[in-house]
């Protein structure tokens, strides 16, 4: 690690910590040429994977878009905050340790569906209505007798 102050390229590590959030480790560092200290941080390069939706177009997943999708279809039902965060940590979790750089929006709502149908029935068949963009009353009411 380079030194910002004399731009020499040896130093040693004097502290080290995990930040707050626990996403990236705090280092504080001492120039052997110099003697200053400095701080760096260190967080996992991850590689970004892109979500492919219906109509073709690709964009960067985001975790925070699941999450409102849940809470809507969660909304006025008794699932805590926690239970969302949880659910969207595992949809996350499993997007990012597929491995691949892209991953349908079908794919993703499938995750979300089968978490939710374990966490509320209600939030789950509210979710599907706007997943599965259903047409009309029969097949609407088809999804719901396969759900049975």
């Amino acid at each position: 690690m380079k030194c910002i102050y004399c731009g020499n390229a040896e130093s040693k590590v004097v502290d080290s910590r995990s930040t707050d959030d626990g996403n990236s480790i705090r280092r504080r560092r001492e120039c052997l040429q110099c003697g200053k200290r400095f701080t760096t941080y260190e967080v996992i390069e991850s590689t970004p994977v892109l979500v492919v939706k219906n109509d073709g177009t690709r964009q960067p997943f985001d975790p925070i878009k699941v999450k409102n999708g849940v809470i809507k279809s969660c909304e006025k039902r008794p699932v805590a905050i926690r239970e969302i965060d949880a659910l969207v940590q595992s949809v996350e979790k499993a997007v990012y340790n597929s491995l691949e750089q892209e991953i349908s929006s079908q794919k993703i709502g499938e995750l979300v569906m089968d978490r939710l149908k374990t966490l509320d029935q209600i939030a789950y068949v509210r979710f599907a209505s706007v997943y599965r963009d259903f047409r009309d009353v029969s097949t609407f009411i088809e999804f719901i007798n396969d759900f049975k």
